[in-house]
């Protein structure tokens, strides 16, 4: 998810050092980071770091670009049409050109981590020659192969591709520059073999759908005290049951009951912090609990502690959804 531009709005270099720039996107629904290493000429890579709700790019490329972005943690929703969106989701493989990178992109869970590797077509013939050695990896066919239009490609739970990532996270300083050319050359030669199945692409949903599915997030957010059923909720949005399950799981990566059941952790978590007076049973009500035993298992099964335990000892546990934490 590079979006570098010297003219993006809202984006500052923090730092630059010896190959290495940090550079901060911020607005109103939070802020993110930005660790680019030029590792050598036309190959990036990219460490992105985002707690933000929607973020706006002014990328606009004429360069002949090839970027892999994979997903470690969050979601992010990304176009596959004029009026339809898909979602890229922990472990999903992105492989774009960046032809259509400008405009707003929304995380759902307003949090997104993960790693891009971006190419320019017309500077890395050479170096990537020298690095593939005897073996003919041509950039030009990866790119063709998966990107054969303006689109991008997402590769959903694709096997061995992983450890490429994550082995990314923990690398020690003196050797970050040619363990990248290591991990570059090893991410292309497995993308160069990879076929392509049927199975790559998941659903897509219109615009109208997806707007539905935000309002009854948003709806259900308002309303924690109460529980309302599915069925309800569907009349109420005219939107078939069927497809309101499913839109709601790809937008938000989780059945409608199994993320109101984390919202609703999240926001005691927030409440048994910021207000010390009001009651565990209190607490239990305005979440949607009519028995303060129920909501203090329920708690401790999300969170690891009772309620009271979290309270005294200061509240830190992961949040589900960061937007929820102020």
């Amino acid at each position: 998810m590079a979006l570098l531009q010297d003219s993006q709005p809202d984006l500052c270099l923090l730092a630059k050092s010896g190959g290495c720039s940090v550079y901060q996107l911020r607005n109103e629904s939070g802020e993110g980071t930005m660790t680019v290493y030029e590792v050598f000429p036309g190959a990036t890579i990219l460490y992105n770091d985002f707690h933000m709700a929607y973020c706006d790019s002014s990328f606009e490329t004429r360069q002949d670009l090839l970027c892999i972005d994979y997903c470690r943690e969050g979601r992010m929703e990304y176009a596959v049409g004029n009026d339809a969106f898909s979602y890229v989701e922990a472990g999903d493989l992105k492989v774009d050109r960046r032809l259509k990178h400008k405009g707003y992109f929304s995380l759902p869970l307003s949090h997104y981590h993960g790693i891009s590797m971006c190419f320019d077509l017309s500077m890395i013939p050479m170096e990537l020659a020298r690095l593939a050695g005897d073996y003919p990896l041509d950039l030009a066919a990866i790119q063709r192969k998966f990107c054969p239009d303006v689109r991008p490609r997402v590769i959903h739970g694709a096997p061995s591709v992983d450890h490429i990532f994550q082995e990314l996270c923990a690398v020690p300083e003196r050797i970050k520059m040619p363990y990248f050319r290591v991990k570059i050359l090893e991410l292309l030669l497995y993308l160069d073999a990879l076929e392509l199945g049927s199975g790559t692409e998941k659903p897509y949903f219109y615009r109208s759908q997806v707007e539905t599915i935000k309002a009854i997030r948003s709806y259900l957010a308002e309303h924690l005290d109460q529980h309302i059923t599915l069925e309800a909720l569907s009349r109420q949005y005219q939107i078939p049951l069927t497809t309101m399950k499913a839109c709601f799981k790809s937008v938000y990566g989780s059945p409608v009951n199994t993320y109101m059941r984390a919202l609703r952790m999240d926001r005691a978590a927030l409440l048994l912090r910021k207000e010390p007076e009001a009651s565990v049973t209190e607490i239990a009500g305005a979440v949607g609990y009519d028995s303060s035993s129920k909501f203090a298992a329920a708690f401790r099964a999300a969170k690891g502690q009772t309620p009271l335990e979290y309270r005294r000892g200061g509240g830190n546990p992961v949040l589900s959804f960061p937007d929820e934490t102020e």
